[in-house]
């Protein structure tokens, strides 16, 4: 009789747990974007910086969405100030700005922006002196974005490919998988149809 009062307990914690789980799962966040989908409806707030919105071909305004960034081809980088694999992959990540801003082919039809998951203004600004990010980085202090996205870890890339009309679509959606400028890069033109 001993044994069978010691299983109860264990029953009701696994029961416990089971229930916990399949909750969890029900109200799970929002799965992180899809190839073949589009961009969440976000807004982002259009850089104080001339030349970052030089670079982005905005003309003004409060707000834009990614697909008005004047370009064939996104790529964003959702990272943190905090994450060691951003920290170690940031020269990389610029070395492929430089590639694509010294090629002429490349140079008007792929941009780069960054997302800092629950970064604030000045952590984000930080984050861009430390390692002299060139290209444009937001903060997403609230998570907000990030939410949008899944919620996902990061370094965490999304490739965009923008079509004349405005419209958009996915073509890469990945965590990590970062494995130096030019793989990437060629990697990035491959499953976008710029090559």
């Amino acid at each position: 009789m001993n044994r069978e009062i010691k299983k109860i307990p264990l029953a009701v914690a696994t029961g416990v747990i089971a229930v916990v789980l399949l909750y969890c799962l029900a109200f799970a966040s929002t799965p992180p974007p899809q190839a073949g989908s589009v961009l969440p409806d976000l807004n982002l707030p259009v850089p104080e910086r001339t030349g970052e919105r030089n670079y982005l071909g905005l003309e003004g305004g409060t707000y834009f969405k990614i697909p008005e960034i004047k370009a064939q081809v996104v790529i964003i980088e959702i990272f943190s100030m905090y994450c060691p694999y951003c920290q170690r992959e940031a020269p990389e990540i610029n070395r492929m700005y430089s590639i694509i801003e010294k090629s002429p082919d490349l140079k008007d039809k792929i941009k780069l922006i960054g997302i800092g998951a629950g970064n604030s203004p000045f952590e984000v600004q930080v984050f861009k002196e430390k390692y002299t990010v060139p290209f444009p980085l937001f903060s997403d202090e609230d998570f907000t974005l990030h939410k949008c996205f899944g919620e996902v870890r990061t370094p965490y890339f999304i490739g965009v490919k923008i079509n004349d009309d405005g419209s958009h679509r996915i073509f890469y959606s990945k965590l990590g998988e970062f494995k130096g400028a030019e793989p990437f890069l060629e990697l990035m033109l491959q499953l976008s149809g710029l090559q």
